[in-house]
């Protein structure tokens, strides 16, 4: 089975404009991503709308694809970039571009995901370390059945523990904490980018519950690392207190 990466990067962003080409350890965070996934896999590519990130991923020598600027998501964004490279990898893995830390075992891990045929998307979960993260409406929860294959995705608190109070319930429960990071076989990449949005990804404002509402099969491996995205220049500080931790 081949795999291939897509990096979705944009450079307008609300909260952080042109963080792709912010520099983190002297080198620019797009570059730190793109380098993590390149020690897997062969075939990557980073996916923009930007002149400027075009031009900074091919002069430290990585490839990239010009996608249109009107994409609503990045899942949207790199299956334009397939169809442009024209791979004729099985599978396409979707690593965010404000993911430098990405670790090489993750990418196994999501990989191993397709030993199973009726895999259809994967991706990835890591359990909560406190209730005070479970209770973050910005960190997603999966739930999954006993193969791993998820049942739901919710912002809320799920499963609820019935008959203990809140703040009991983190040794009751292994809460899991989803990840970013999918990946897709190429045909089905193609299918859901044509699906209108649905109503649970509407009110949860989370695009995976377009997939599970049309019946796709997402199974979840499990990682015990944390990723340190980047939204905020305030996420770069600690970033490049992360950096200097782990390179001491």
């Amino acid at each position: 089975m081949k795999f291939m990466a897509i990096i979705p990067a944009r450079y307008a962003s609300t909260r952080y404009p042109g963080k792709p080409l912010a520099i983190l350890g002297g080198k620019s965070v797009i570059q730190r991503v793109y380098e993590q996934v390149k020690s897997v896999l062969d075939e990557v590519y980073v996916a923009t709308d930007d002149q400027r990130i075009f031009d900074a991923v091919t002069a430290f020598g990585g490839q990239a694809v010009m996608t249109r600027a009107d994409h609503k998501s990045g899942t949207d964004r790199i299956e334009e970039a397939a169809e442009k490279i024209g791979s004729d990898a099985d599978v396409i893995i979707n690593v965010q571009g404000d993911e430098p830390f990405i670790q090489p075992s993750q990418i196994e891990t999501l990989m191993h995901l397709f030993d199973a045929p009726e895999t259809q998307i994967g991706t990835l979960g890591k359990l909560f370390e406190s209730i005070e993260a479970i209770e973050n409406p910005n960190s997603p929860k999966i739930v999954t059945d006993n193969r791993g294959f998820a049942l739901y995705f919710s912002r809320s608190v799920i499963p609820y523990i019935r008959g203990k109070e809140r703040n009991e319930w983190f040794g009751e429960y292994p809460f899991l904490k989803h990840l970013g990071i999918y990946a897709y076989r190429r045909e089905v990449l193609a299918e859901v980018t044509k699906l209108p949005q649905s109503s649970l990804e509407k009110a949860e404002s989370l695009e995976q519950l377009r997939w599970l509402q049309n019946g796709y099969r997402i199974r979840v491996g499990m990682t015990d690392i944390e990723t340190v995205g980047i939204d905020t220049p305030e996420d770069l500080t600690r970033a490049e207190e992360f950096l200097l931790k782990h390179l001491a």
